[in-house]
């Protein structure tokens, strides 16, 4: 069995301090990753890190930029955040590598992404843990643009052929108008009113954007907080059900 897992960056990092590790919640999550006794490609968030800089930087998924030295820093942000997450791995015996969007896909002038994964496969296959995050990608036409975890997910999940798919975040689940968490989602229209919109899509990390592309997907996804990553991990569907 072939799970997918993201780590929301507003889990293993403080949001609100530049560049800053939330190193109880990594360790938390890098002891229950140890236990799994599943095939698992996990994918990161950015947190404090990539946004800040694509923030200052103006590059957004539909916003791109010529300047390399710009996407330098956001990708170099990024994978000094992945270091991270790859040692806190290592301590725990977890045999994790890196995958890093920028050297491995592009977006056509159609915005269409192309993330080729057969090293992944081959990585998961021998054994390894591919661990890969939101990036910069070379986007034809636009420069650079961001790749968002949430899109790392969707492509992993499609192209590793995945059993299932966990999104472990700060919530406990999606939550419903009243603030309870709903226990299965099986189209967008269900809970348009409670995420606050029907057509946007906040791809680079709004519930919304996070429900709308696991709905997409042919495997069973959950949405779940940290607490209950371990029951996931074993096989259980904590949180809410998409899909």
């Amino acid at each position: 069995m072939t799970t997918v897992l993201k780590l929301g960056g507003s889990l293993i990092t403080e949001k609100d301090r530049r560049e800053t590790l939330d190193d109880d919640a990594l360790s938390a999550a890098a002891d229950a990753i140890a236990e799994a006794e599943t095939d698992l490609a996990l994918v990161h968030g950015a947190g404090s890190f990539g946004h800040h800089y694509a923030e200052k930087h103006g590059v957004s998924v539909g916003q791109g930029t010529a300047d390399a030295g710009a996407a330098l820093e956001i990708h170099g942000s990024m994978t000094t955040l992945n270091r991270f997450v790859l040692s806190r791995l290592h301590d725990r015996d977890v045999p994790a590598l890196p995958v890093h969007p920028l050297s491995a896909g592009a977006r056509d002038d159609g915005a269409t992404l192309r993330l080729p994964l057969p090293s992944t496969r081959t990585m998961l296959g021998e054994g390894f843990v591919p661990v890969s995050h939101g990036d910069v990608i070379a986007h034809e036409g636009q420069g650079a643009t961001i790749i968002s975890g949430d899109e790392v997910v969707a492509r992993f999940a499609t192209g590793l052929s995945a059993d299932r798919v966990g999104l472990c975040s700060t919530v406990d689940g999606v939550y419903d108008a009243d603030g309870e968490v709903i226990d299965r989602i099986t189209s967008f229209e269900e809970v348009a009113d409670a995420l606050g919109e029907s057509d946007a899509t906040d791809v680079t990390g709004g519930m919304a954007g996070k429900v709308r592309t696991l709905l997409d997907l042919d495997v069973p996804a959950s949405v779940f907080g940290a607490d209950d990553l371990a029951a996931f991990l074993d096989g259980g569907e904590p949180g809410t059900r998409i899909g």
